[in-house]
């Protein structure tokens, strides 16, 4: 029996300027830290070329980065880690990496693939230059619940298969890398 893939959204606080209510990838900006994470094994070299493209001073560290930051960010607003098992202690940078430690929990960018990227048109009042990743459920090494709630950034977690996850409302971009 073919089983359709399913997808992980979560509907933004309803208080948020930019896309209240809507429902969202987990996602967020690149931090000075994430240049600094360690990894179990890096980002598959395809996608490190395809991240670079079209991009200012392209290096694997900056690619690293972009996959770094998806998977804190999907930490910080879900409580799902992405990542491997660590044998013993890790050292990480200050900040917000220091949970993946104290769970010992190294990302694992083998585990990811890039889907797209998307720049926000010209005159638009907010702009962003995003990354899409994807990451298959076994990527999961651990889930930490209280990430998600009414005084949260995201009210609610949604996995639905990506048809059904198509009708929920969610801005054009997110439809479209689906």
């Amino acid at each position: 029996m073919e089983r359709e893939p399913k997808v992980l959204l979560g509907r933004r606080h309803q208080r948020h300027r930019f896309l209240p209510g809507k429902f969202v990838f987990p996602g967020g900006r690149i931090e000075p830290t994430d240049r600094l994470m360690a990894v179990a094994e890096p980002l598959h070299e395809h996608y490190i070329d395809k991240l670079m493209q079209r991009v200012r001073r392209p290096n694997f560290a900056k690619a690293a980065a972009f996959a770094l930051a998806a998977v804190r960010e999907t930490y910080e607003e879900t409580g799902i880690m992405l990542g491997v098992r660590a044998d013993g202690a890790m050292s990480v940078p200050q900040g917000p990496w220091q949970a993946f430690a104290d769970a010992r929990i190294v990302p694992d960018l083998s585990a990811l693939h890039f889907v797209a990227r998307a720049i926000t048109p010209p005159g638009r009042p907010l702009r962003f230059d995003s990354r899409f990743f994807t990451a298959d459920v076994s990527a999961i090494a651990r889930r930490v619940d209280g990430f998600v709630g009414s005084d949260k950034e995201l009210v609610e977690l949604v996995w639905l298969p990506i048809t059904q996850a198509r009708q929920l409302d969610m801005p054009g971009i997110t439809a479209v890398v689906l």
